[in-house]
């Protein structure tokens, strides 16, 4: 009987609690709307710091694409040993696709690239071109290391590549990774400060009755409750608010670039596809940030401001 009545209170004390958390939302509404308007225009920042990250790695990606390696065959190797050099070539781990082109082919390319032009090769056969491999490659910062291993695979004449373009790539991946990433923490931390100061606002509103709870002899942890709640709360309506607007926004951008974005051999990353993990990022941030910048402010305001109250 004595264990369901002590069961019974602390479900009466968590009820009552969490009303009173729900209850200062209401009587601090204004603050409220303003802290959820500043957390979810930084949740849509770092939303769409995600969003613009894959969609530049997707351009990459595309561009990627088009800087192909061209492996030129010995012109002494039969028609096995060619053979060869492709099985060698995928076996390559960085390699992504091989395409063989043929002496034949190169020369239809030539006289394609002449134009008008191309009279003057009249009578000339493709025997001087070499046959040929066209790869392309998964990683461009293993550029150098990839290209080396194709050049130790037996009858491989010489490669054509541009290892200048992709180092340039590879760079403005890096930077663009460290930029976005930099974004998201600076922001990370804004929204801690802005919890905080939302909840010692919310404290200073109920000063006297934090002290009359205090006086009672009301543990700290009864007393924290309300606001770690208050604070999760507004995390929580931050991240589905945020969520909403993130989306108005990357679809209205979206159909402005879409034709844009295609000339680099891309498409514009679908928000669909992450909008599960952006909400659940968003949730996790803001209720992180609600209920750690609760408990920062609210043990500050109590170690500095508990003694002030009390004598009140």
């Amino acid at each position: 009987m004595a264990d369901n009545e002590i069961k019974t209170k602390k479900s009466n004390s968590i009820r009552y609690l969490t009303k009173e958390g729900f209850r200062s939302i209401h009587i601090n509404r204004l603050m409220t709307l303003a802290s959820v308007t500043v957390l979810m225009s930084c949740l849509v920042i770092i939303g769409a710091a995600f969003l613009l990250f894959l969609n530049i790695n997707a351009v990459l990606d595309g561009i990627e694409s088009q800087n192909v390696v061209m492996v030129f065959v010995n012109d002494e190797a039969s028609v096995d040993e060619i053979k060869a050099v492709e099985t060698d070539l995928m076996k390559i781990e960085n390699v992504s696709t091989c395409e063989l082109v043929t002496r034949d082919d190169a020369f239809e390319i030539v006289l394609d690239s002449l134009g008008q032009d191309a009279d003057m090769l009249e009578g000339v056969t493709s025997d001087f071109l070499p046959d040929g491999y066209k790869i392309t490659l998964k990683d461009l910062s293993l550029f150098d290391a990839t290209i080396s291993e194709v050049k130790e695979i037996e009858n491989v004449l010489s490669v054509r590549e541009n290892s200048a373009l992709a180092e340039k790539l590879t760079d403005i991946r890096n930077s663009i990774t460290y930029i976005c990433l930099g974004i998201i923490i600076l922001l990370f931390i804004v929204s801690l400060f802005i919890i905080a100061n939302t909840i010692r606002i919310s404290m200073y509103s109920r000063r006297l009755e934090i002290s009359i709870m205090k006086a009672v002899g009301a543990t700290n942890s009864f007393i924290r409750w309300p606001f770690l709640i208050e604070g999760m709360t507004i995390g929580l309506i931050s991240a589905v608010v945020g969520e909403v607007v993130l989306y108005v926004l990357y679809t209205t951008v979206k159909n402005s670039l879409a034709s844009m974005i295609v000339l680099f051999n891309s498409e514009i990353v679908p928000f669909g596809k992450y909008a599960l993990v952006l909400f659940i990022a968003f949730a996790v941030i803001g209720i992180f940030t609600g209920s750690v910048g609760s408990a920062v402010s609210m043990g500050r305001y109590l170690k500095e401001q508990g003694s002030v109250i009390a004598n009140e």
